[in-house]
């Protein structure tokens, strides 16, 4: 007897292997929101700006997560950005839209997405509170049973699963794969050992670059980039020169512009989206401001960016 597997499985199927591929060729990139001055919606600024990325050759693109700011999006505003990076991709890459807070919003926010024509789910770590892992295993069965998309898990802030609970949620149908955001490489390890040969792990790190290597030790080489936001020329290069095997680049590249840029990225909280939304600004790219809570950088902090992208762009023979 033949059995026949399901459209949803086929689905899902189909949008592990173009995920794995396009880890394999290109870095993630999360895309910005773009605002305009008076904090709306800017769609044809954010059509713009993702057209930009996706001529840079990602691997695949997550409109609407941290880095888009997703917490800050009503859901009118959510269909408009995927609905956008849909048309643009245009099915060149996977496209992955974030979802999250309480497990009931989240599959509101997953069923507008299905609607827009996203490939998968990012499920952003709940709100506020924190939670037993039998509770954070539930929250993801109660997402992916509302919902048709394929989901990734996302462990950052006062979401962490152990290695127990990661063999739980590899077995919930329609879960596929985990983005790490904590750099525990111990703990990351035994999940890693403890999922299945087909599960997906990538590096979600703020500035995924500067642990690359660490976390390809473990088995988990494809990564995320910020800086693909703003400098897709600095995080190409920085990836070939990775795969590549030259040491004397990647060390170059990471002394002389990721460390520096984390250690400025580190000093105000939100820094890690409003910095990168900035550095985006000094480039041309229309995405306007960050929405309150974040805050801009200050002046003192945006004339050192503009010094650090200036000169992390020459290293890699590019211009402002």
């Amino acid at each position: 007897m033949t059995i026949v597997e399901s459209d949803t499985d086929a689905a899902r199927t189909a949008v592990v292997r173009r995920l794995r591929e396009g880890m394999a060729s290109g870095v993630l990139s999360f895309p910005l929101t773009s605002f305009r001055d008076d904090g709306s919606l800017d769609p044809d600024g954010y059509r713009a700006y993702v057209a930009e990325r996706l001529a840079a050759g990602p691997g695949a693109l997550f409109p609407a997560c941290g880095t888009g700011e997703f917490f800050s999006l009503d859901e009118d505003e959510y269909r408009r950005v995927v609905t956008i990076a849909v048309e643009e991709t245009a099915g060149r890459v996977p496209v992955v839209a974030g979802t999250g807070y309480g497990w009931a919003q989240a599959v509101r926010f997953a069923r507008i997405a299905e609607d827009a024509g996203a490939d998968a789910l990012l499920v952003m770590p709940h709100y506020l509170t924190t939670a037993p892992q039998e509770g954070l295993v539930a929250q993801l069965e109660r997402i992916a049973a509302g919902t048709r998309l394929p989901l990734i898990a996302y462990q950052r802030g006062q979401v962490t699963y152990t290695a127990e609970s990661l063999r739980h949620i590899a077995g919930i149908p329609g879960v596929i794969g985990l983005k790490d955001g904590h750099s525990d490489l111990d703990r990351l390890q035994r999940m890693v050992l403890a999922a299945p040969e087909d599960f997906l792990f990538f590096n979600g790190a703020a500035t995924a670059e500067v642990q690359a290597r660490a976390y390809a030790a473990v088995g988990v080489p494809a990564y995320s980039s910020a800086v693909h936001a703003f400098a897709p020329e600095i995080a190409g290069a920085f990836l070939a020169a990775l795969r590549d095997g030259d040491t004397g680049t990647v060390d170059r590249l990471l002394r002389d512009f990721y460390v520096p840029f984390v250690e400025l990225r580190d000093r105000v909280p939100g820094y890690a989206v409003s910095l990168v939304k900035a550095a985006a600004g000094l480039r041309g790219c229309p995405v306007g401001p960050v929405r309150a809570p974040l805050t801009a950088p200050s002046a003192t902090d945006l004339a050192e960016l503009e010094t650090l992208l200036t000169a992390g762009l020459d290293l890699v023979g590019a211009a402002l």
